[in-house]
């Protein structure tokens, strides 16, 4: 796989897409990008956690769990570097354990307020998982 993620033009918020060789793998490319546009860094892994959430479909599944993300940001400064995501496609659950470090020892150059159902996609084409995402900053 070439790459992990692209950010794609977009006149006021960030737009990417991220990439994997199968579903999970698209969604941690898609946490790792959502991090990256915050920080251009290196977060060290010193935190563990573990989180669950559910959705309807793959782009709400998609939604909530980096919604959870900021969250975590928001309300216990955790700042993710890594992430092992396991979904349940027939229930439209994840599970993920997330590594990362407090917020407090970097200096994140963006502030992400949300993630939006703008443009968003998760799908599969010629055997590579592709997901949208756009950043309200």
């Amino acid at each position: 796989m070439k790459e992990k993620y692209k950010f794609l033009e977009h006149t006021a918020d960030i737009k990417f897409q991220a990439f994997g060789k199968n579903l999970e793998e698209a969604f941690e490319n898609s946490a790792l990008a959502m991090t990256k546009a915050m920080f251009e860094g290196k977060i060290k892994e010193v935190k563990k956690k573990k989180i669950e959430v559910k959705g309807k479909d793959y782009e709400s599944l998609l939604y909530n769990f980096l919604e959870e993300l900021l969250f975590l940001l928001d309300s216990e400064n955790f700042f993710l570097a890594s992430c092992k995501v396991k979904i349940n496609k027939d229930k439209f659950e994840l599970s993920a354990e997330l590594l990362g470090d407090s917020v407090k020892n970097y200096s994140p150059s963006l502030d992400v307020k949300a993630v939006t159902y703008n443009q968003m996609f998760v799908k599969q084409t010629s055997g590579t998982w592709v997901a949208q995402v756009v950043l309200d900053v």
